[in-house]
């Protein structure tokens, strides 16, 4: 048992990696088949809607699955050593339906042709990304994404949270893997009517998402946290 429990860890994580992949190359249109502006035959009248409640969608199911009300109703179904792998598991799943079933939408925003401006919002783009994984293992990647918590349970130790510590750009703002998606999701040559949406409703949610998270690391952490929330700003250095 032990041993599935640690593959379904395993299986959890590299599906989540192998989605949020091709997540990346779905916000900049590049290198995927179906992209945000993929071209089509036909615009669909409801597009706007349909893409909103996979937005929705996907808050919902980050949001709630994260809250502690929601782990402790499930915890006689999902033990604890899995439940990060289940988030994470589920979280690949919505993801990758919010791909599918995006709706592209016409028209353009924007359309950089200067060939350095495009290489440096590129770069951005490229730079927001980054930001992302560095930061994921700033903390502690691997707990964050399920893996060492099924790792304890497979060689027989009990689970201890990570320590907070302030390391690199944790010194400075809170939430450098937010400021990395907002610098992905706005930072491209060519902003269509469809990427609009996506950048504003999901910059909304992410905003939401660390409201929601901030509250909880307080009372998770006491004050230590809150002195830290004093000291830094939530993703913009001196700024917000």
């Amino acid at each position: 048992m032990r041993a599935l429990v640690m593959l379904y860890g395993v299986v959890s994580y590299f599906l989540f990696f192998g989605v949020f992949v091709y997540f990346m190359g779905f916000v900049g249109d590049v290198f995927v088949p179906i992209s945000i502006s993929s071209e089509v035959e036909e615009y669909s009248s409801n597009a706007l809607m349909i893409n909103v409640g996979l937005m929705l969608m996907w808050g919902v199911q980050h949001s709630v699955m994260a809250r502690g009300w929601f782990k402790d109703m499930i915890s006689s179904v999902v033990p604890h050593h899995v439940e990060r792998s289940t988030y994470v598991l589920a979280s690949a799943i919505v993801l990758a339906a919010l791909m599918y079933y995006w709706q592209p939408m016409e028209g353009i925003i924007w359309q950089v042709e200067n060939p350095m401006a495009v290489n440096v919002l590129w770069g951005f783009f490229g730079l927001g990304w980054v930001l992302v994984f560095v930061a994921t293992f700033l903390t502690d990647h691997f707990d964050l994404f399920g893996l060492r918590q099924t790792w304890l349970h497979f060689v027989k130790k009990t689970y201890t949270h990570v320590v907070f510590t302030e390391i690199l750009f944790y010194r400075w703002i809170r939430h450098p893997m937010m400021l990395g998606l907002f610098i992905a999701f706005w930072s491209l040559p060519t902003m269509t009517v469809g990427h609009l949406v996506f950048s504003i409703g999901m910059s909304i949610y992410v905003l939401l998402g660390i409201h929601f998270e901030e509250k909880g690391l307080a009372r998770q952490l006491g004050q230590t946290y809150v002195d830290y929330q004093r000291r830094t700003k939530k993703v913009i250095p001196k700024v917000y």
